[in-house]
Order: structure tokens, then C-alpha cells, then sequence
């Protein structure tokens, strides 16, 4: 499980298909402290570590996983915003969020607003009555609040603390973005359909 808060942007210094994908991520972490099949949340997709270096680690993402996120985008030079899993004890800052990608959005608008930047993006139709007004979804792994909903289409607000800590400053139109709905949002309309 995770929180949404990101603790760091990784780059991707490799990627080797064979059978699987394997992504070589260098990171900030202390990678010591890292354990072989840890998972850490790279844009959101929870991805399970199999090798260790002084500052990377690479992870193996099945072509299942590749199909339903944005990780088939994804090239040496990327940036990829970084969560470790959440431990007993943690504070708990965003939502709880899976690691498990429902969908990816486009991005439809970015504008500036003041010093915030207000995004809105188009959902997958099948995820789109799953968002709503003031709830929570995740972002490339971000856990945001929705301003407003207008069919499949929904908008966020970004301030400048986020964009810097974040990938959310490089963003642009036509971006695929890896989106993860609240699982509580899926109770509800699951209770919803057989109440």
C-alpha cells in the first residue's frame, strides 16, 4: 500500500525486453535500505525490485502491466515520480492508494492560475463515474484532490510545492497519465449496483 506522497523522482537509465520488461531506475534513495522484492510505486504502478546498485534499482513489469499503463511510453531519460510502500506507523498524508492502475487519462488542458498550474484530463469512460467533485484519485502515483467533473472529463489543481517535488512541472497536452481511482469511490458503487 501507498499514499499518493511522492518521496522522490526517478530516471530511467535502461530498459531490456526479454520476456518481460526490465526498467534500471536511479533514484535518490538510499538503496541499502532497499530489500530485493520490495515493492516501490514508479508512476503509480506498484513494481517489485530485483536488482540492487549504489544509486538504482531494476524492477520487471509484465506485458500485462505494460498494455494498461503508461509504462510502454516510458524511455531511457524519463522521469518517474517514486513511492516507497507504506509501513506500520507512517503517516498517512494522501489517500490510500494500491499500486494496482485502473486506467490511464489524457491530458486535455494545462493553464496556468495564479502560481498553480489547473490540468484537467479525460478519463477512460469505464473509470469516469468513479471521480468526483472534492474525492481523490492518483495521478503517475500523486495523490490528488478532484476540483470538478464534467462527464469524462475532470480537472486538477497543482501548486508549486507539487510541481517541484513532482513530475507534474514537465507535464504537457496529449500526455498519457497513469490514473488509479479511489478504492473506496469503487465500494461505493459496487454496494451502488447491488443494493
Amino acid at each position: 500500500m501507498f499514499t499518493g506522497i511522492i518521496t522522490d523522482i526517478g530516471t530511467i537509465t535502461a530498459l531490456e525486453q526479454k520476456g518481460d520488461l526490465t526498467a534500471r531506475i536511479q533514484t535518490a534513495y538510499d538503496t541499502s535500505a532497499i530489500d530485493l522484492g520490495a515493492s516501490i510505486a514508479s508512476d503509480g504502478v506498484c513494481l517489485t525490485v530485483v536488482a540492487l546498485g549504489d544509486d538504482w534499482y531494476d524492477v520487471q513489469i509484465s506485458a500485462e502491466t505494460v498494455s494498461k499503463t503508461n509504462v510502454h511510453s516510458w524511455k531511457i531519460g524519463s522521469r518517474v515520480n517514486l513511492e516507497r510502500a507504506l509501513r506500520v506507523g507512517d503517516e498517512l498524508g494522501g489517500h490510500i492508494v494500491s499500486g494496482h492502475v485502473d486506467g490511464v487519462a489524457e491530458i486535455k488542458n494545462v493553464m496556468d492560475e495564479g502560481d498553480s498550474t489547473r490540468v484537467r484530463l479525460i478519463a477512460p469512460s469505464h473509470l469516469a463515474r468513479f471521480i468526483a467533485p472534492k474525492g481523490s484519485v492518483a495521478l503517475n502515483g500523486t495523490s490528488l484532490t478532484v476540483n470538478e467533473v464534467e462527464g469524462d472529463i475532470f480537472g486538477i489543481n497543482f501548486i508549486p510545492h507539487t510541481k517541484s517535488v513532482t513530475t507534474w512541472g514537465d507535464v504537457a497536452v496529449g500526455d498519457s497519465i497513469n490514473l488509479e481511482i479511489d478504492t473506496l469511490a469503487r465500494y461505493v458503487a459496487r454496494l451502488a449496483e447491488v443494493g
